[in-house]
């Protein structure tokens, strides 16, 4: 590892904001290894709850923990036996290590791994560290050629696209479809990309806040509806059991829901993507219009695709990323983040 770095920089919490910036050494990548230099880390929903609440629902940290699992780097170490990767390769890091071995690994449901590993995850004890770091070593496996056409901003955002690309694959066909989107943050804008690249054919979204809405719009919405000042702007559409065939819940809010519910069309699906904690349906128009209600956790081979979309811009994601900050102002990116009213993709960039 001559002439590689000793030392890196990252920042972990400790508790509600209470997020450091240290310093430890830089082990040497082994076999089938690699040591990265990292470029760009996105601050996800996730991060921002264990930063603001110390976690969310019943995942809570419980011990120091680097957070970050959206994030690109460059190659600046090959470990032993790495093959398909070179020197200064911008990559996209896959935060998910499954371990193969378990049932739904050989069920061929990794994303359901009762074992995974994930990247800058307080979910197992000890917490899987994550990547908001100078210097990473990681499998050479998770690593995802981003190509030389974009940024590393761009190339950190391949994870929550790879999130919305399984929700787009769990509600079945789009072609051709009308889809609703409700809620536009980053996940929101980029379900609406995802909607668009799979053929849908008029894509609503609704929001609180217009600068969301606005960066929903530049990601391919046809409509866009601010529901705060217009509670009745999906009116039109819950007109005679509901005009959408497919509906993407991505702010976890109860009267999100149950206004898809009421505006999907008799047989549609609703793909629940925001997380929150116990809500109460109406079960009555669930049941009766024969609704398919489904969840969607993360992702599976939709990584490798979503780092393939970005690197030749067949989906553009410029348009979410709103701010970027150095890792030594980790604490100003995260309360930029918590603030909707501005912040969309908030970044943090590393070693240039």
């Amino acid at each position: 590892m001559s002439g590689a770095p000793t030392r890196t920089r990252f920042a972990r919490l400790y508790g509600p904001r209470d997020l450091r910036l240290e310093v430890a050494d830089v082990p040497a990548p082994g076999d089938g290894e690699v040591l990265l230099k990292m470029a760009a880390g996105g601050i996800c929903g996730s991060d921002l709850h264990y930063y603001q609440d110390g976690g969310f629902g019943p995942v809570r940290v419980r011990e120091p923990i680097i957070p970050g699992h959206e994030a690109s780097g460059r190659v600046a170490v090959l470990g032993a036996g790495v093959s398909g990767l070179a020197i200064d390769d911008l990559v996209a890091v896959n935060p998910s290590q499954p371990c193969g071995t378990c049932r739904f690994c050989g069920e061929g449901l990794p994303v359901h791994c009762l074992d995974m590993r994930f990247l800058g995850s307080a979910m197992r004890l000890p917490h899987t560290q994550g990547m908001f770091r100078d210097w990473l070593v990681v499998p050479a496996v998770q690593c995802h050629p981003a190509g030389s056409q974009v940024s590393p901003g761009e190339a950190a955002c391949a994870e929550p696209l790879a999130v919305c690309l399984h929700a787009a694959a769990q509600a079945g066909e789009i072609r051709g479809k009308k889809v609703l989107v409700t809620g536009a943050g980053p996940i929101g804008a980029l379900v609406v990309a995802a909607a668009r690249h799979a053929g849908a054919d008029e894509i609503v979204v609704t929001d609180l806040a217009d600068a969301a809405l606005d960066r929903a719009k530049a990601m391919g919405a046809t409509r866009i509806v601010n529901v705060h000042r217009d509670p009745a702007g999906l009116a039109a559409y819950e007109a005679d059991k509901g005009k959408f065939h497919v509906a993407f819940e991505c702010s976890a809010a109860e009267p999100a829901l149950r206004g898809a519910v009421a505006a999907v069309r008799p047989r549609g699906t609703i793909v629940q993507v925001g997380v929150t904690g116990e809500i109460t349906l109406p079960l009555h128009a669930l049941v009766g219009k024969e609704l398919r209600l489904v969840g969607s956790q993360r992702f599976d081979g939709e990584f490798a695709l979503a780092v393939a979309l970005i690197s030749d811009r067949r989906i553009d994601v410029r348009p979410i990323i709103s701010h970027q900050f150095p890792v030594d102002e980790a604490v100003r990116a995260f309360e930029q983040a918590g603030d909707r009213s501005a912040a969309c993709k908030v970044q943090l960039t590393f070693l240039s």
